[in-house]
C-alpha cells in the first residue's frame, strides 16, 4: 500500500505564508501570458533544428531547448511559492515575458552573431527568478537556505553563458554546455538535501503548469503539420490529406498517453508522496525535459514527413520522427518509475518498435511510415486503456459486500 505522507516538520519546510498563500491555487492569467511567449520560443527551437537537421544541429537545438526549459521550470517553482495575487509575481513574470521573447528572437542565430543577445536576456530571466524566490522567502513561503545554495550555481552558470557568447564555434558550445550542466546540477546534486526544505508544493498548481507546457509542445507539432501541408502553394490532394490525417492521429495518441490518466494519476501520487519537493523536482523539472525534447524532435520529423508524402523519408528526418516519439514515450516511463517505482513495459516495447522502424524503414514511403506509427500508437492507447480498466475493476468491492468493511486487495498502480 502507498505510504501516507506525514506532515512536514517545521524545521524542514518553510512555515505557511502570513499573507495567504493558497496551497491549491491554479494557474494565474499572468502565467498563461508567460506561457504564450514560450509558444513562440518552442517554434524558434524547432526552426533552429530544422535548418540543420544533423547531429550537430540537433545537439545545438537541444542545448537551447534545455536552457529555455530550465528558465520556464524555475518560474513554476517560484510562482508556486507565491500567492496568486502577488504584485511581485506579476511584475517579475511580465518582465521575464519581455526578456524571454527577445531571447526567443535570437534563438535561430544563437550560435552566430546574436549569441550575446540570447545570453544576456536569458541570464536576466534567471536572475529575475531568484528575485521572485527572495520575495517568497521574505514572506516565509520558501527557505532562503535552499535558495542561496542554488543561487550560486545560477550565478556561475550565467557568467559562463555570457562569456561564452563572446566566443565562437565549439568553444561557445562547450562553455554553454558547462553553464547548463552547472545550472542543472544546483538542485539536482549540489544542494539536493537543502532542497527538501525549499517550500511546500501546491500540487494542483504545480501539476497543471507542467501539463500546460506539454500542451504547448503538442501544439507545436500540430503547427508543424499545418505549415508543411500548406507550404509552397500545395493543393489538398488525397495523398496530402492522408499524410496530415495520420500525423494528427499520432499527435492525438501522444496527447492520449499523457492526459487520459497519466497527468491526473501523477498529480495524485505527488500529493501523497512523503517527499514531495524532491519527487516534484525529479519527475517534473528533470524528467519532463525528456518528454518535451521528444515532442519537439517529433515535430521536426513530422514536418518533413508531410512534405515528402510518397517519397521515402530520408535518414535524419526519419530518425527525428521515430526517435522523437520513442524519446517522448521513454520520458513517460521515467516519470512513472520515479513516482511509483514501476516500469511501463508497453511503452518500452513501442519505443523499441519505433527505433526498429527507423532502421528498417529507409525504403518505405513517408505515408507508410506514418501509417505504421499510427497503428503502434493506437495499439498502445488501447492496451493502456484496457489495463487501466482491468485495474479499476480489480479494485471494486465484490457485489453484495460492504465496501466500508471489506478487506480489499490493493489495486495495481496504473500510471499511464
Amino acid at each position: 500500500m502507498e505510504k501516507v505522507a506525514e506532515p512536514p516538520a517545521p524545521e524542514e519546510v518553510a512555515e505557511p505564508s502570513a499573507d495567504g498563500l493558497d496551497e491549491e491555487h491554479r494557474t494565474t492569467p499572468v502565467e498563461l501570458l508567460w506561457d504564450l511567449v514560450y509558444v513562440f520560443a518552442v517554434t524558434q527551437v524547432t526552426t533552429l533544428i530544422s535548418r540543420n537537421l544533423s547531429w550537430g544541429g540537433f545537439g545545438r537545438g537541444m542545448l537551447v531547448l534545455a536552457l529555455m526549459w530550465w528558465a520556464w521550470s524555475a518560474f513554476v517553482w517560484a510562482a508556486n511559492a507565491e500567492s496568486a495575487g502577488s504584485p511581485v509575481l506579476r511584475l517579475c513574470l511580465l518582465a521575464a515575458t519581455v526578456l524571454i521573447f527577445i531571447a526567443g528572437l535570437a534563438v535561430p542565430h544563437a550560435f552566430g552573431n546574436e549569441g550575446t543577445v540570447f545570453a544576456v536576456t536569458y541570464a536576466a530571466v534567471r536572475f529575475l527568478h531568484l528575485a521572485l524566490y527572495a520575495d517568497a522567502s521574505r514572506k516565509g513561503n520558501a527557505s532562503w537556505t535552499a535558495i542561496s545554495g542554488f543561487a550560486v550555481t545560477v550565478a556561475i552558470g550565467m557568467v559562463l553563458l555570457i562569456v561564452g557568447s563572446f566566443t565562437t564555434g565549439g568553444l561557445r558550445i562547450g562553455l554553454w554546455a558547462i553553464a547548463l550542466a552547472i545550472d542543472y546540477a544546483g538542485p539536482a546534486w549540489l544542494t539536493r538535501e537543502r532542497l527538501r526544505g525549499l517550500q511546500r508544493v501546491a500540487v494542483a498548481h504545480f501539476a497543471e503548469r507542467y501539463s500546460l507546457f506539454v500542451i504547448i509542445c503538442l501544439g507545436e507539432s500540430i503547427v508543424a503539420i499545418g505549415v508543411a501541408a500548406t507550404g509552397a502553394g500545395r493543393h489538398l490532394s488525397a495523398e496530402l490529406i492522408l499524410a496530415v490525417t495520420l500525423s494528427l492521429l499520432i499527435t492525438i495518441g501522444m496527447w492520449w498517453t499523457y492526459f487520459d490518466r497519466f497527468a491526473a494519476v501523477a498529480e495524485a501520487r505527488l500529493r501523497g508522496h512523503d517527499d514531495p519537493v524532491l519527487a516534484a523536482s525529479d519527475a517534473y523539472s528533470y524528467v519532463h525535459v525528456v518528454i518535451v525534447a521528444g515532442i519537439i524532435t517529433f515535430a521536426v520529423g513530422v514536418r518533413d514527413l508531410v512534405r515528402v508524402l510518397s517519397s521515402p523519408l530520408y535518414g535524419p528526418a526519419r530518425l527525428a520522427f521515430c526517435a522523437g516519439l520513442a524519446l517522448y514515450l521513454l520520458g513517460h516511463v521515467a516519470f512513472r518509475l520515479r513516482l511509483t517505482n514501476e516500469v511501463g513495459y508497453e511503452k518500452v516495447v513501442v519505443s523499441a518498435a519505433l527505433l526498429l522502424l527507423y532502421v528498417l524503414g529507409g525504403s518505405l514511403p513517408a505515408w507508410a511510415i506514418a501509417a505504421t506509427v499510427t497503428a503502434l500508437m493506437a495499439a498502445l492507447c488501447a492496451i493502456e486503456t484496457a489495463l487501466d480498466g482491468a485495474a479499476r475493476r480489480f479494485a471494486q468491492p465484490a457485489p453484495g459486500k460492504d465496501a466500508g468493511t471489506e478487506e480489499r486487495v490493493p489495486s495495481p498502480s496504473r500510471l499511464t
